[in-house]
């Protein structure tokens, strides 16, 4: 069975250890392993993470096979993003063996019935515009409304489609 929890700044390192056994894989085919290595710095050290709960008020929720006690995945989100009905998830990341079995769908679900609590109308998220996940993202329910390249510093752009679904 999957349960999925709040992350509590002690399981910080658990969120960080999957970026970094997932990215590589995910994205070696579309990112250059340095625009990886600099993205993975930038977005999951340790600070940087704390940053993201405790300053930008983002909420993680992890995946965990409670039979085995291994973590899956996790997921991040920001309620009432730009002070708007919606909720915008910051990042997904599902370890390879994980992938394909219902937990990214199962985090999504989790993220949707909170964002309806605080009455947000619909998820948004980013995703490259060449990563496959896209065809996920599409199954289980959003679209895409645009696109945008977000210069990350380093001489990296971020060419991202914008992707929405309504609750």
């Amino acid at each position: 069975m999957i349960v999925i929890t709040d992350v509590t700044e002690a399981e910080l390192p658990i969120i960080r250890e999957i970026a970094y056994k997932t990215w590589p894989g995910t994205f070696g085919a579309i990112l250059s392993s340095s625009q990886i290595s600099y993205m993975l710095e930038m977005m999951y050290s340790l600070d940087a993470l704390r940053s993201q709960i405790n300053e930008k008020k983002h909420v993680f929720l992890l995946a965990k096979d409670e039979s085995t006690g291994e973590h899956l995945g996790y997921v991040s989100y920001e309620l009432n993003y730009k002070r708007e009905a919606l909720t915008k998830i910051h990042k997904i990341c599902l370890l390879p063996a994980s992938q394909g079995k219902g937990i990214g769908r199962s985090l999504i679900d989790k993220v949707a019935e909170r964002a309806a609590t605080y009455k947000n109308d619909r998820l948004g998220l980013n995703v490259n515009r060449y990563n496959k996940a896209v065809q996920f993202y599409e199954r289980v329910g959003f679209t895409i409304v645009g696109q945008e390249d977000i210069d990350i510093g380093d001489g990296f752009l971020m060419e991202d489609f914008i992707m929405e679904k309504q609750l």
